[in-house]
């Protein structure tokens, strides 16, 4: 039916105070359930990190803890040297983001303005890549890296990090989305490509830039396998691998504490750039 909009529950049905009252009870309990859903694991790691070992582990367990207490939290921070693996994190996370921005965004800014040679079938072959499994590829990246001698290096994680084809199709078809007349327009200004790209493209592409940016972060925050082969040394592991490394001698509630800091700053950023992150995600659903 052309013009007309299909809903679940017609205006007639929540006319009636029955329907209405239905409806708003169906919503609720579903909105509920999924709050819990997602919510319920959240408070069940903050408030297990404030109970005693022996109450982390009686069965049943409580859902409440009967006597709360931070010092997990002051444990875990000393005894796990947060302090040294949360930087180690942020460098390798940082640095895999800003060079994933520089190379992601300068490919894909070359395969859908300048037109390349064959760049539909370099496009293909990058695309490609992502039908290999991550875990076939271990192996190479790891005797590339220590061939190269960047073993306990962050570059072993900022190089491999670059080679993201989700992220730069993800760019390019938002170029591809970009309004040509204002391209046009600052090509007949005089604006060369580098320019072009500087000062007319990135400024409308940050919605794009935001969720790549998430997406690098959180790829390298999150990682586990590559860091605990490349970083043998234990005072340059991530927190990723920290945690797990150092968890042999350690309570369950001070371990469960550790991981709720190692959360924080992922869950912080995106609390704080989530509106952006939201409009990146829609940007190429709404644009024509």
């Amino acid at each position: 039916m052309s013009g007309s909009v299909r809903t679940l529950v017609s205006p007639a049905v929540l006319a009636r105070p029955r329907g209405r009252a239905a409806y708003w009870t169906v919503f609720a309990g579903v909105v509920g359930l999924f709050t819990l859903a997602f919510l319920f694991p959240v408070y069940w790691m903050v408030t297990g990190a404030t109970k005693p070992p022996d109450e982390v582990a009686r069965t049943p367990p409580t859902l409440v803890p009967e006597s709360w207490s931070t010092a997990g939290y002051a444990d875990a921070w000393e005894l796990m040297q947060l302090p040294t693996h949360l930087w180690n994190t942020v460098v390798q996370a940082a640095g895999a983001w800003i060079f994933q921005l520089v190379f992601c965004t300068a490919a894909a800014y070359a395969l859908s303005r300048l037109r390349p040679a064959f760049g539909g079938l370099i496009l293909g072959g990058i695309l490609a890549t992502l039908m290999v499994p991550a875990q076939a590829l271990v192996v190479p990246k790891y005797l590339t890296v220590a061939d190269l001698g960047l073993l306990n290096d962050p570059l072993a994680i900022w190089l491999p990090a670059v080679a993201n084809a989700f992220n730069l199709y993800l760019l390019k078809r938002f170029f591809d989305q970009l309004p040509r007349d204002v391209l046009e327009a600052a090509e007949i200004d005089g604006a060369g490509r580098l320019r072009t790209l500087w000062s007319i493209v990135l400024p409308m592409s940050r919605p794009v830039l935001g969720v790549v940016s998430i997406f690098a972060l959180v790829a390298v925050w999150q990682d586990f396998l590559w860091p605990l082969m490349v970083f043998s040394d234990t005072g340059k592991q991530p927190i990723s691998v920290a945690l797990v490394q150092l968890s042999q001698n350690i309570q369950l509630t001070v371990l469960i504490a550790a991981m709720v800091i190692a959360s924080i700053p992922m869950v912080a950023l995106f609390l704080v750039f989530q509106r952006h992150i939201v409009a990146g995600i829609s940007a190429g659903s709404t644009k024509g």
